[in-house]
């Protein structure tokens, strides 16, 4: 499945203004990245894909339409997928991508 382009051109609304945002085909989606740490992805099955602080991990599970991230069928602790219906106004959306392109700040740049 292609990633939704209607929703990576929402994204970009968000954060396109920021001189260290780059995109990159990542994960079967379209990458954000800040400072070359990925902040959210658009998915290639749907929504968005979030990294976070691994140690928010657990709280941020309680929150409507975002669920665990697996990887080769292992859990991974500071990666959430949020699904499309958890996306849909501005505000949403926002909350999200706020919270991935912080802690993608929060980590070194890569070079």
């Amino acid at each position: 499945m292609a990633y939704d382009e209607d929703l990576a051109n929402r994204v970009r609304e968000l954060i396109a203004a920021d001189a260290d945002v780059t995109e990159k085909g990542m994960f079967g989606g379209l990458a954000f990245l800040i400072g070359g740490n990925m902040s959210v992805s658009v998915s290639g099955q749907g929504g968005l894909l979030l990294r976070c602080d691994p140690a928010a991990t657990d709280a941020l599970l309680g929150k409507p339409y975002a669920r665990s991230f697996e990887m080769r069928g292992r859990v991974m602790d500071g990666w959430l997928r949020v699904d499309a219906e958890g996306l849909r106004t501005r505000s949403q959306l926002e909350r999200w991508v706020a919270r991935g392109v912080a802690y993608a700040r929060s980590l070194p740049p890569k070079r």
